[in-house]
């Protein structure tokens, strides 16, 4: 039969767990790509530390469209990386492009936080 399926926790936990890697490394990749032009490293906030827990209280749209959101940053930030080590390596200056990667990255990152639920800057409600 092709009735569709009654559950779909495992299928939900996995998407979260990725998204969570995925968003980690994406800090991580940010941290990268702001040493390689020149700016200073940023202190993340609290959302960012937190998104992970705070995407959890979202309505499933908004949790679906910022974990695509996610994906599609990391799909952009992996290449841009590659190109600016590549250029570093053959001794030219990747400052002004990683300049352009850390723009598109800042701008990527805070739609993506403007997803969450408003008063989330502050800390996760918390449930025993």
């Amino acid at each position: 039969m092709n009735a569709p399926p009654t559950h779909f926790s495992n299928r939900a936990s996995a998407g979260a767990n990725s998204t969570s890697l995925r968003w980690a490394a994406l800090i991580e990749a940010g941290k990268v790509v702001a040493a390689l032009a020149g700016m200073p490293l940023e202190q993340p906030g609290r959302q960012i530390r937190n998104f992970p827990v705070l995407l959890r209280e979202c309505p499933a749209w908004k949790r679906e469209l910022a974990e695509n959101s996610v994906a599609d940053l990391a799909a952009v930030m992996e290449p841009g990386i590659s190109a600016l080590l590549a250029i570093s390596a053959r001794g030219a200056d990747p400052r002004p492009a990683a300049r352009a990667l850390w723009q598109e990255y800042c701008v990527s990152r805070d739609a993506i936080l403007g997803l969450l639920p408003k008063g989330s800057e502050h800390a996760p409600r918390r449930t025993a």
